[in-house]
């Protein structure tokens, strides 16, 4: 091998990131979104925001939601009951509907016979005035799921471009020599170099951040792409399925019904027993399989606690006598600890909100990271054709390829984020579909963006679509005004309504003031390109030989 180890790296470290960078782009952007989802989703609902303030124990809302249940589907084969948290206030109340009398045939899967409702916790009737929304459950889902592809295939899809970005990450530290030292070096309007200065600072100021995010995302796909430690593990205890019973007790429990009514034993009594099980530790979720059956049971799980761990314990009772059976989750495997720590830190339910806000601005970074070397590779091909372009010649498919796709990602995912807001806001309440609606929304203005940076990936295009997603996101605030009863005159001036929706408000106003700044600066760039290109009129020249020579 000729090139040395720096070079060789470069080479991986350029195509392993330009290959994925526009997918990579979505991912850091929902991802980074998703520290704040529930936070997000309470900004898209503003009918709970009157319900924030007006908190009720959780045995209250257990008992509320069981009552509700038991008159809105006595029926079901299981009863669920997200309950609320410190972070949501929309109790969420799910069962799986009996099948229908044709038979097995005709039944369906349990996943197609689930329904759901949001109740308020206080009063246990039905939101009915709720929008409907996905809120920040999509942007989280979208950054493993992408939307419209199937599942699995979009999980392969990030799967394989993570792999490649921790790849680009490694090669990238051994390749930039100075890395550390160029950390603390930027200069401005030095074409290229200003590039490469702007793409070292955002990647060395959260390289920590970097590395772990992107191989804790990796461990969350392990039994996807890496299924055989699993497998060999567990051979004689039945494979995969009994890790999956072992770590995520969510499931336990299901056993087939008896056909004997039975009454269903207090629910708050068990909640009260689980929670001196924990030492007092919140709940997260109560199943209850078999509801008035004499074999029913009843799965009470903890909410997540600040520890690193993902790992849920649950208790499972006896759904008639309320005797407890088993403690689930609590002694675990090295491996499945080991496991839940690596995706706890990828999930950072742990995280008070201070620290959420420092892996959201990391997860920022991450984004301008993966744009700023996009640009590089567009900057450094265009200047390497410089000369034959000037010579009239066009630029190569790859370039224009890449400087189009490198506009509608970079400045046409704002927009899309900052539509999917607005149509929150402007869809009428009582529109059928909804919550798809304003995800078609999402998709639709990043598809017009893209479509217009093929069409022309120009300086006035970066100029324009940047513009535009300032004013999308500084014009929410504004538009809460109008269709809300929460907004920052309200939640900041007067100090009413839940800061939670305050914070998302002024964090859409910094998002567009970036967004503001940088087509300012483009702007201003714009201007002075312009004003060097202009010819001088030969009038003004001194002697006729240097009039032909300036024209």
């Amino acid at each position: 091998m000729k090139e040395g180890l720096r070079q060789s790296m470069a080479w991986l470290h350029t195509w392993c990131g330009l290959l994925v960078c526009w997918v990579l782009l979505l991912v850091f952007a929902g991802g980074s979104a998703s520290y704040f989802k529930e936070e997000i989703s309470l900004w898209m609902m503003p009918e709970l925001h009157a319900s924030a303030a007006a908190p009720v124990t959780q045995a209250q809302a257990i008992e509320r939601a069981a009552a509700y249940l038991q008159q809105r589907a006595p029926q079901a084969e299981r009863w669920f009951i997200t309950l609320p948290d410190e972070r949501s206030v929309a109790m969420r109340v799910g069962w799986i509907a009996p099948p229908p009398a044709a038979g097995k045939e005709a039944a369906g899967s349990p996943r197609s016979r689930f329904k759901s409702e949001r109740i308020d916790a206080a009063t246990g009737q039905p939101l009915a005035r709720v929008r409907d929304t996905r809120g920040g459950e999509f942007l989280y889902r979208l950054h493993f799921d992408l939307h419209y592809l199937p599942v699995q295939w979009a999980r392969w899809i990030v799967s394989v471009c993570a792999l490649f970005m921790l790849v680009a990450i490694v090669s990238g530290v051994i390749t930039h020599r100075r890395i550390f030292a160029d950390f603390f070096t930027f200069r401005r309007n030095k074409g290229q170099r200003s590039w490469l200065d702007a793409h070292n600072a955002t990647a060395v100021l959260a390289l920590p951040f970097h590395l772990m995010i992107t191989y804790t995302g990796l461990i969350t796909l392990m039994f996807m792409i890496m299924p055989w430690g699993v497998q060999s593990a567990y051979r004689d205890q039945g494979g995969e399925k009994a890790f999956f019973e072992e770590v995520f007790p969510g499931g336990a429990g299901r056993v087939k019904a008896a056909g004997v009514a039975a009454p269903l034993t207090a629910l708050p009594a068990l909640a009260e027993r689980a929670r001196q099980h924990w030492q007092g530790a919140p709940l997260a979720l109560v199943v209850v399989n078999n509801p008035g059956d004499a074999k029913a049971t009843v799965v009470v799980t903890r909410q997540k606690l600040a520890t690193l761990s993902s790992l849920q314990p649950a208790l499972l009772f006896e759904g008639v006598s309320g005797r407890q059976v088993a403690a689930l989750g609590e002694a675990v495997s090295a491996t499945a600890l080991t496991r839940g720590a690596l995706v706890g830190l990828h999930l950072a339910h742990f995280a008070d909100p201070w620290l959420r806000v420092l892996f959201f601005l990391c997860g920022l970074c991450g984004y301008l990271m993966v744009a700023t070397g996009a640009l590089l590779w567009a900057v450094k091909t265009r200047q390497k054709q410089a000369k034959a372009i000037a010579d009239g010649a066009r630029a190569g498919f790859g370039l224009r390829l890449v400087e189009a796709l490198n506009l509608g990602a970079i400045a046409g995912l704002p927009i899309a984020f900052a539509s999917y807001f607005w149509a929150n806001r402007l869809l009428p309440v009582e529109l059928a579909g909804r919550a798809q609606m304003e995800i078609h929304l999402f998709f639709a203005a990043w598809a017009i963006a893209a479509v217009l940076a093929q069409i022309r990936p120009s300086l006035g295009m970066w100029r324009l679509q940047l513009g535009a997603g300032a004013a999308l996101f500084l014009g929410l605030p504004v538009l809460n005004v109008f269709t809300t009863h929460s907004h920052l005159g309200v939640t900041l001036l007067q100090g009413r309504g839940p800061w939670a929706v305050a914070g998302c408000d002024l964090t859409l106003l910094a998002l567009g003031s970036a967004l503001a700044l940088a087509a300012h600066l483009l702007a201003r760039r714009q201007r002075a390109s312009q004003a060097r290109s202009v010819p001088v009129p030969v009038r003004h020249a001194a002697h006729p030989a240097v009039a032909k020579e300036i024209a």
